[in-house]
């Protein structure tokens, strides 16, 4: 299941670019997705060390942009 998150610390971005760019700098951002975990911060380190999805989103631009992050499993081929 993909995760939502957004910028922590009264962060933005403005393109899909620089948020990427802090997610591989290791930057905080907060889980917006409901569940368990919403509110709680988390950056890549974390993501990888937890297990969390790999495949999530992050809103930017005030939180009206979405953009993916990390790599999707892909099908084997027969």
């Amino acid at each position: 299941m993909a995760m939502i998150l957004t910028p922590a610390y009264g962060r933005d971005y403005e393109t899909a670019a620089q948020v990427k760019a802090a997610w591989e700098a290791g930057k905080d951002f907060l889980i917006a997705s409901l569940g368990p975990d919403c509110g709680r911060f988390i950056n890549k380190e974390d993501a990888e060390r937890f297990g969390i999805p790999p495949h999530s989103y992050i809103r930017y631009r005030q939180l009206t942009e979405l953009t993916f992050i990390g790599v999707w499993d892909e099908p084997e081929e027969e």
